[in-house]
């Protein structure tokens, strides 16, 4: 299928996002803190991925672990330019002070506080430990795969994992709740059944 997705089939393309589209918005989403931000990443991602269909041999005949390593590299350039942008508008004037009216907002879903939670726990690692943690932990993947979706050797992955798990220590409340669920446990699933 993987071969006549790169001759410009479509349809094939199209059933590699069925299988692997919502596995990539997980990790997007995990990494922003975004629904909204995933769903954007995601698109930029599979476009870049037909572009450069052509020229990727895939490794076990996976596609996931090339789709992830597209991922994180389009949210580093996201955050790169954001915070060109950032620097950009500090060096204008204020703008006069607007009423806040988020003080009017009853309260958040259980869900976007549970995800503050755990991004103020990933925070505290360096971004490539956070990014093998999510790979390894949360999207599943081998250290094989992480390796290729990171760009480094599957040792580097093994240290890299060794390092997240201690700086977060065994009782980070965060990463442990089992109540969350997670947008990879649906996709994983049929990734494992299929």
């Amino acid at each position: 299928m993987w071969r006549r997705a790169r001759q410009g089939e479509a349809e094939c393309f199209g059933v590699l996002f069925d299988r692997h589209g919502e596995a990539v918005r997980a990790f997007c989403a995990r990494r922003t803190g975004s629904s909204d931000a995933a769903d954007d990443v995601v698109s930029i991602v599979f476009l870049e991925a037909w572009r450069r269909r052509g020229e990727v041999e895939l490794v076990d005949g996976n596609a996931l672990p090339w789709l992830y390593g597209i991922a994180r590299r389009t949210m580093q350039h996201r955050w790169r330019t954001a915070l060109r942008h950032r620097r950009a508008l500090e060096r204008l004037t204020p703008a006069p002070a607007t009423p806040d009216h988020a003080d009017e907002v009853a309260g958040r879903l259980d869900d976007e506080r549970h995800l503050a939670q755990l991004r103020a726990a990933l925070e505290r690692l360096r971004p490539p430990d956070r990014d093998v943690l999510l790979l390894c932990v949360w999207q599943g993947l081998s250290y094989a795969e992480a390796a290729v979706a990171l760009g480094v050797p599957v040792g580097t992955v093994r240290s890299r994992l060794s390092r997240a798990r201690s700086r977060l220590g065994a009782g980070t409340e965060a990463l442990n709740t089992p109540h969350v669920a997670c947008p990879r446990t649906a996709s994983a699933q049929r990734r494992e059944m299929s």
